[in-house]
């Protein structure tokens, strides 16, 4: 049954395609992750259609925070989902799949910075968000350009785990199985995050847990 599923969205080469060819689903009331993998997996790829736009910005978000490249997070975002409906016979029923597709652009993205440092011996340089992030609802344009610029210069451990639980959200037991670290460790990662970052902007409030 997957195996028709995947067939029958093979020919398209990229999940804007798939957002924009595939219709939504739209029962009385939203439907819960769960039910939209159950369909998916059923057979009906609106239903995994709905789940890309539930999370694509969240996720292209915490791909554009670890890889600072608005192409190579967008290609990231992309692959991610394409992974995750080839997987998604693998998911666990009861599982979130925010912390399932999360971690597989999170690997996705550690994959690619690997192959970027081996290729070139160095991170590519920073270029602009052209999207707005999520901080800019709550803040001003001016802070949220400061506040982005220092988070950029953040190690690579610290703009994820600030991106999690700052920007997207996310409870410290969500981000420790994205990231496969103790519990403990995130805590200290996001300890040691906004002190730098109140460093890097001075009197500008750093946000507080």
């Amino acid at each position: 049954m997957f195996r028709n599923l995947w067939d029958g969205l093979r020919v398209h080469n990229n999940v804007s395609a798939l957002l924009t060819e595939a219709p939504r689903v739209q029962p009385r009331t939203s439907p819960e992750d769960g039910e939209l993998v159950a369909l998916a997996l059923r057979g009906h790829p609106e239903a995994f259609a709905t789940l890309v736009e539930r999370y694509d910005r969240a996720v292209y978000h915490l791909a554009y925070r670890m890889l600072r490249h608005v192409e190579d997070a967008r290609d990231a975002t992309q692959e991610a989902f394409f992974k995750a409906f080839r997987s998604l016979h693998t998911f666990r029923p009861g599982a979130k799949f925010s912390t399932w597709i999360f971690a597989i652009a999170y690997h996705s993205c550690c994959d690619r910075l690997s192959r970027r440092k081996h290729d070139t011996g160095a991170e590519m340089p920073d270029r602009a968000d052209p999207g707005a992030g999520p901080e800019q609802q709550t803040i001003s344009a001016d802070e949220a350009t400061r506040l982005r610029a220092a988070i950029a210069h953040l190690p690579e451990k610290y703009r994820t785990v600030i991106t999690l639980f700052h920007l997207q959200g996310r409870q410290y037991e969500e981000i420790a199985e994205v990231l496969n670290l103790p519990m403990g460790t995130v805590k200290t990662h996001l300890f040691r995050a906004k002190e730098q970052l109140r460093k890097l902007l001075g009197d500008m409030e750093v946000y507080e847990s």
